[in-house]
């Protein structure tokens, strides 16, 4: 390990951790603008816009990483950061990957149920969130019985003290093999996995960015990337991050889309690149048309799920291309598909052609291969002797898991795609029983395991249903416990949709409960997903389907 008293960068290898990484492009390029906090965004988080250099940021990194040193904080420790978008989730997250200790990023939409889980199931060491939030995480590290150091990150560098480390830290020297992070992604089973990420994660999502050409070529020390997209997932994460900071480029986090004044952010930025997700492109064709739409310097948006009848018209209105992306938290760099060069066949859900480096296959539900145009799951991996290169390590505590992700050699994607004769790839459909509103996955079980507490619920099932503006909508069948009169619809419905904000995150509530008779099952009782997603479409707008979206909103 390196002293107190030694400069970290003077030691670094960039292709070692991330924090490596940061601090060579810091050598590099001291004087270039790294890190870019827009009036708008400051004034939300309460802090005041400004623009960190490479330069200063390093100095901070190393100062935030001798006062974790100090209090014990090192390789085999974890950090759960409860920071947003904000500039002190960047600082901190280097300092900690400095020293070893893996991050777990921590959305701030996260409700009492699911941060006891995560403090317990990830076993933290430590937290960093705003004072206001740390009740909450008191809370969670009681519920979970571990002994959590919390601070502020603002805090930090006020020279409050910093409750030492529980256990002590191990005395090996983080390398490209480290866990970096932890990344919780929603699946079938209710609870979320956790996808162990080590550095070489983090390390090839951004030399893949930087490499990859085409319509999305980076020119180094020049870019200027702006993202909505949360760092508590791995597009913003690793791809938005570590591209900027390989390509010596700026990065400006948001904290969240604001359709109303994104173009003016985009301007105000001097924004090169953007990242999207899909229901962004849609709110943005809804305002009214302007002579400033084409009035920005951004040469491409690189994002994933624009609706394939509005790619073209948002192309051709604002000038500049969107082009689409496959790749999961699971898959990192080991898989991931752009549709960066011509043709991109928009308006057809395409997102490119393989690389060479990548094998695919496209399989029906016998496990078989498919022909040419014809749907079926997209199974992946990385060519030649090592498959699981840039992919996550495994989920956490979950080895059966893990094994049947890669049942066969293969890394089962539970995506249904189809591939035309040229290799290009267009997505259909998911096939996990996963339900993706505005970005967010969510999954059905977690929500049906929280609507099945309350009393009047004799069985539930939760399926996704179309939503012209977030993709899909979460909507709830519930058979009654007791004959349900038609007016106790509503006022029930309310409570149903008030439980789940009270336990979850808003988004993952219910924006229809629609109270059914029987449930589509099989002949093992249980449900049939297909036939759950068929009735899910037709039930909106039916007499005992009560929209509860309303209430789904953002929890103080």
């Amino acid at each position: 390990m390196l002293s107190a008293d030694t400069p970290h960068h003077a030691k670094s290898d960039a292709n070692t951790s991330v924090y490596a990484a940061f601090a060579a492009s810091a050598a590099r390029w001291p004087d270039h603008d790294f890190l870019v906090v827009l009036p708008e965004t400051a004034a939300i988080y309460g802090i005041d816009a400004h623009t960190l250099r490479y330069g200063e940021a390093l100095a901070r990194v190393d100062a935030l990483a001798a006062r974790y040193r100090e209090a014990g904080f090192g390789s085999g420790h974890r950090a759960g950061l409860m920071l947003e978008n904000r500039p002190a989730f960047f600082l901190h997250w280097f300092a900690l990957n400095a020293l070893g200790v893996s991050v777990v990023p921590l959305s701030t939409e996260l409700r009492a149920a699911e941060l006891d889980y995560i403090a317990g199931h990830s076993e933290l060491d430590l937290a960093v969130a705003p004072a206001a939030r740390h009740a909450d995480l008191h809370a969670a590290a009681r519920a979970a019985q571990r002994s959590v150091s919390i601070c502020d990150a603002d805090g930090m560098t006020d020279g409050a003290t910093l409750q030492h480390a529980a256990t002590p830290a191990r005395a090996d020297t983080p390398d490209a093999d480290t866990e970096c992070a932890l990344l919780y992604t929603s699946g079938t089973t209710g609870r979320p996995k956790a996808c162990v990420l080590p550095n070489a994660y983090f390390l090839r999502a951004g030399e893949w960015y930087n490499r990859i050409g085409g319509l999305c070529a980076l020119r180094p020390g020049v870019e200027r990337l702006v993202t909505p997209l949360p760092m508590t997932h791995m597009n913003a994460m690793a791809y938005s991050t570590m591209a900027m900071i390989l390509a010596g480029g700026a990065i400006v986090p948001l904290d969240r889309f604001h359709p109303r004044t994104w173009w003016a952010s985009v301007r105000a930025a001097r924004a090169s690149v953007v990242h999207y997700l899909g229901v962004m492109p849609a709110m943005l064709l809804g305002a009214p048309a302007s002579a400033q739409d084409r009035e920005h310097s951004v040469r491409f948006g690189f994002g994933a799920g624009v609706d394939k009848t509005l790619h073209a018209p948002f192309e051709t209105r604002f000038g500049m291309p969107l082009l689409e992306a496959w790749a999961m938290t699971e898959t990192g760099a080991g898989a991931v598909v752009i549709a960066n060069r011509e043709p991109r066949q928009v308006g057809q859900s395409c997102f490119g052609q393989p690389e060479a480096s990548l094998d695919v296959r496209i399989v029906g539900d016998d496990g078989r291969d498919v022909g040419i145009d014809t749907p079926g799951e997209l199974l992946v991996r990385a060519r030649g002797e090592h498959p699981r290169r840039g992919f996550f390590r495994e989920y956490l505590k979950d080895p059966e898991a893990t094994a049947a992700a890669w049942e066969g050699g293969w890394f089962h994607t539970g995506d249904i795609v189809r591939q035309d004769a040229q290799g290009q790839l267009y997505f259909v459909d998911r096939k996990k029983n996963v339900i993706r509103r505005s970005g967010e996955n969510i999954s059905a079980v977690e929500v049906e395991s929280v609507l099945r507490k309350h009393p009047c619920v004799a069985d539930v099932a939760v399926a996704a249903t179309p939503d012209a503006v977030r993709g899909d909508e979460v909507l709830a069948c519930i058979i009654a416990r007791e004959p349900l009169a038609d007016a106790a619809a509503a006022p029930l419905a309310a409570e149903l949709a008030q439980l789940c904000l009270a336990q979850l995150a808003y988004f993952k509530a219910p924006g229809y409960v629609a109270f059914v008779d029987a449930l589509p099952l099989t002949g093992t009782q249980k449900v049939q997903r297909a036939a759950l997603k068929e009735l899910a479409r037709t039930l909106p707008g039916t007499a005992r389907c009560i929209d509860t979206r309303a209430l789904k909103k953002r929890q103080d």
